[in-house]
């Protein structure tokens, strides 16, 4: 028997390859499938079944493609409906795999469908749980994504998902491995804990959602924090239900290399994107006017779908050789139109004498000497509530970088305002910048290294806590 993680870290998503006699099957792949296939090949192995734990909210999987390359069985489980031919699995049914086996474990409540698949390994024994969403280091799948494809309540959810726990996962041997679907930093959960497996006995022991404790209890603790989720959630989803196309056909198209020509004739349209991928800090020195900056070097993905529209042609400004990687990791989170690259990138743009724009990088000591002096500057903090809250610049503006998604969202700042953009470390800000320039709001500064280089400073700069939201 052979078991290995496949993890994702700008999704925190993790995937898993299991094996036995030749035979292997594929738990919760992402939509890039290659990984899998050639770890197959490397082993001289055959895939056989491709597992899927729920509909996936925060990525698509690759679960279409991989079954039409190896023709695998996709299988689900109870209580579910796609769009596509799928094995819909009883509950308790077991699947051979060479001489293990994988036994389906209905688990709803963060999903209906929500499903775990318990490993058997060659003696018979319980060996691994392979627990998607329900169950997660530290921490349970949320109640609330599902809730509004069903009659169910986010409460009745969340008391469903105390049954699935109670009945099915806490039963099982203290031994058994706990494999999720997703480690720290997804938003699938509230608060993940740094590891990408356990135990069942060390959840047990630390795991707050399964202390003892009754049922009101637990949905209290399950669901009060819970933020709102990322905007791109129920697209995935629908897209993971329904159906989409192939990655191959996908990237045919946005592979394809413009020249200043043909990107200037595609991008005419204001509906069209122009989004830049390199590192933020070689972005503010210069890009393509209009553009939007989600560098490669961050959580690309996950920024993208939260703040792009699915509806619009996007069309890629890169590093070189970086143009395959970034349609692949927009692929993931489901955007399927991708039209082109610019030819030479933002080089060739700028040699060609074509207007460029930038964002201007002022460092946190320059800010401290410009705030006593300068009635007309505006702090304009785009980090989460919760980390404003827990320090901030006295009179900062907290507009957080994952509500900007439209022009309605922005502030109204006045052409006079000299703004002082900074996020935690230098990415997130960037992005904000792109954001109000392509607004028509230009007075705008970068502070290089954001709040880590602010608190650097010491007492500088003038700092606050908001202890109201923090109690």
């Amino acid at each position: 028997m052979f078991v290995k993680q496949l993890y994702t870290n700008c999704l925190s998503e993790a995937a898993y390859y299991i094996e036995s006699n030749g035979e292997a099957a594929i738990i919760d792949p992402i939509r890039d499938i290659d990984a899998y296939l050639d770890l197959a090949k490397e082993r001289n192995a055959t895939i056989k079944y491709i597992f899927e734990t729920h509909f996936h909210a925060d990525f698509i999987s690759g679960h279409i493609d991989l079954a039409d390359k190896t023709g695998a069985a996709i299988v689900y489980g109870p209580q579910t409906v796609t769009s596509y031919k799928v094995h819909v699995a009883k509950d308790g049914e077991r699947f051979k795999l060479g001489a293990v086996a994988l036994e389906v474990l209905h688990t709803p409540g963060h999903t209906l469908e929500s499903s775990c698949y318990l490993l058997y390994n060659n003696e018979g024994q319980p060996y691994a749980l392979f627990s998607g969403d329900t169950l997660f280091v530290g921490d349970v799948g949320r109640p609330d994504l599902a809730q509004k494809d069903t009659s169910f309540t986010m409460e009745e959810l969340a008391g469903t998902l105390y049954d699935s726990l109670h009945n099915k996962i806490l039963p099982l041997p203290d031994s058994v491995l706990v494999y999720p679907a997703h480690g720290p930093g997804s938003s699938c959960g509230k608060n993940l804990g740094p590891h990408t497996y356990s135990t069942i006995a060390e959840e047990k022991k630390t795991n707050y959602a399964l202390q003892p404790q009754t049922k009101e209890a637990f949905i209290k603790a399950v669901t009060d924090g819970l933020t709102t989720p990322p905007t791109y959630f129920p697209v995935n989803a629908k897209i993971n239900k329904e159906g989409y196309t192939s990655l191959d056909t996908l990237l045919k198209q946005a592979l394809q290399p413009l020249d200043i020509a043909a990107f200037k004739q595609k991008t005419k349209s204001g509906d069209v994107i122009i989004l830049d991928t390199r590192p933020a800090t070689t972005f503010t020195f210069g890009f393509v006017p209009n553009s939007i900056s989600i560098g490669l070097e961050g959580r690309f993905a996950e920024w993208a779908g939260m703040l792009l529209p699915f509806t619009s042609n996007i069309v890629l400004v890169t590093e070189a050789g970086k143009e395959e990687e970034s349609a692949i990791r927009l692929a993931r989170v489901g955007f399927d139109k991708i039209i082109g690259y610019l030819q030479g990138g933002f080089e060739a743009w700028q040699e060609a004498g074509q207007k460029t724009d930038m964002i201007i990088d002022v460092e946190a000591d320059e800010l401290a000497m410009d705030l006593p002096f300068d009635d007309k500057l505006i702090v304009v903090d785009v980090r989460r509530e919760p980390e404003f809250a827990d320090g901030h610049i006295k009179n900062a503006l907290n507009l957080a970088l994952n509500d900007l998604t439209d022009p309605g969202s922005m502030a109204n700042f006045e052409d006079h305002q000299n703004l002082y953009v900074h996020c935690a470390g230098g990415y997130r800000s960037v992005i904000a910048a792109s954001l109000l320039k392509r607004q028509g709001i230009h007075n705008i500064r970068n502070v290089v290294g954001g709040w880590q280089a602010i608190q650097a400073l010491g007492k500088k700069i003038p700092t606050e806590k908001d202890t109201s939201i923090l109690n």
